[in-house]
């Protein structure tokens, strides 16, 4: 993560960390739009992930994160969301159509695309890219964005929870076998 932006979490003045309150909450607003809550609800929750990733500075949990702030503040929020929709008992429908790069804050972080990836990184962006779209659709609803056995039958065409862990099993075995040849 950014030094200056942990810095600015812990050490700066009410106005320093109003700023960068503020330069991601608009665009957090339009990210969390897609889940159907409401405007105030999505207010709240990035009140509260930004007090969250500020004790996560104030703790020396951010000195060994590897992703930039907007993405794990994002994170953050997207799990807080999923705790709100739980306890309204609400569902969110899975539109692939709709992960544009606006939408992509969860599965790819923007900033990665500019910076030099890891060897490791790398190897599974180029291969995770040759898999077949049920594959990256598994994965990616699993892994980035977060969705249980459950929420992934809820929100697909899979008839139940065994099929979803084989069909995620076989994935990730099917891109493990690639990275390794």
């Amino acid at each position: 993560m950014e030094e200056n932006h942990i810095k600015t979490l812990i050490h700066s003045h009410p106005i320093e960390i109003a700023k960068l309150y503020n330069s991601h909450r608009n665009s957090f607003l339009n990210f969390g739009k897609k889940y159907g809550l409401s405007y105030d609800d999505l207010c709240d929750i990035y009140q509260e992930a930004f007090i969250a990733l500020r004790k996560h500075a104030l703790n020396g949990k951010l000195d060994t994160v590897n992703s930039s702030l907007k993405t794990y503040l994002f994170g953050i929020g997207k799990f807080m969301i999923f705790d709100v929709l739980k306890e309204k008992k609400k569902t969110t429908e899975y539109e692939p159509y709709k992960l544009g790069i606006h939408d992509t804050i969860a599965i790819v972080d923007t900033e990665i695309l500019t910076e030099e990836l890891s060897y490791e990184q790398g190897l599974l962006q180029t291969y995770f890219k040759k898999l077949g779209k049920k594959c990256q659709e598994m994965l990616t609803l699993f892994y980035s964005r977060g969705l249980s056995i459950d929420d992934i039958v809820a929100h697909t065409d899979y008839t139940d929870g065994s099929v979803v862990r084989s069909q995620k099993s076989r994935c990730l075995k099917t891109l493990k076998e690639m990275i390794k040849a």
